[in-house]
């Protein structure tokens, strides 16, 4: 879908845009691609960012196509593309998740496998969503020293997130070889995290809503090969698709937001 050159350039103007210049504004805008004129088979699949709802992203994706989910969904959903983020309620929010990981698991491949990245007070809500539609393998913790999800009452200080990871069946990939041939376990492959605690690079402190690039890089190397298709429904600025394109994969993202789709769409581009 074409830039409405009736619509502002951003949809914030008094608010300040990180990172860009009115001549990305000038190449990135004429450029924007919406889900709604998406089309995919999987002989022609599209790899980029797209704007449109998550969800109805995932719609457009064939079945049984994408090898790896990554993704850090909204605690604040978006309904529609007018709409701004708002409060939920707890049933609206797991409706919401369980129709996103329908679609999800629609779409992977039967090695495929899924990776959620959630806050300590919506790990639990995901443990009982992913047991109900895929094959859950296990719960990753690391030391997130920027956490915002901190308890309302002075008490223990939270300094961890959850990563959960699950499949699509019991036939999937991990560490480039089938589950099926793995005789031990790795002593370095734990689930709990201690060794990434910070930011590695200042683009990553410039934009909050990131993880660790090594974060992502150690799901993508344990999940995933080279030209495998990742998929991200709520890309935000694209912090994961930087690290899958940097990692040779082939990235999907989708982002409803006008702003962040742009400096997603910029910095991808410069990998």
């Amino acid at each position: 879908m074409p830039y409405d050159k009736k619509e502002p350039l951003f949809v914030n103007p008094l608010e300040t845009s990180k990172g860009l210049t009115i001549n990305d504004l000038n190449k990135y805008l004429p450029a924007l691609q919406s889900v709604d004129d998406l089309t995919m088979s999987k002989d022609e699949m599209r790899d980029g960012m797209f704007r449109g709802l998550g969800i109805n992203g995932l719609k457009k994706i064939p079945d049984n196509s994408i090898d790896l989910i990554i993704t850090d969904p909204p605690e604040s959903p978006r309904k529609n593309y007018d709409e701004r983020p708002g409060p939920v309620t707890i049933q609206e929010y797991f409706e919401w998740n369980e129709a996103w990981l329908a679609e999800s698991n629609r779409i992977l491949k039967e090695t495929g496998a899924i990776y959620i990245l959630c806050s300590w007070r919506y790990s639990g809500m995901y443990h009982s969503l992913l047991t109900n539609q895929f094959q859950l393998q296990s719960r990753i913790s690391w030391m997130n020293e920027n956490a915002k999800d901190q308890p309302k009452l002075p008490i223990w200080k939270n300094g961890l997130s959850d990563i959960w990871f699950a499949t699509k069946s019991n036939e999937f990939m991990f560490n480039q070889k089938p589950v099926s041939e793995l005789s031990e376990v790795d002593k370095s492959d734990t689930n709990f995290w201690g060794d990434i605690r910070s930011f590695e690079t200042e683009a990553e402190l410039n934009m909050p809503e990131d993880k660790p690039n090594a974060v992502i890089e150690r799901l993508l190397r344990a999940s995933s090969f080279k030209l495998n298709w990742i998929v991200d429904p709520f890309a935000r600025t694209g912090g994961i698709g930087i690290v899958a394109k940097k990692m040779g994969r082939r990235f999907i993202g989708f982002e409803v937001d006008k702003d962040k789709l742009v400096l997603a769409m910029k910095r991808i581009d410069s990998e």
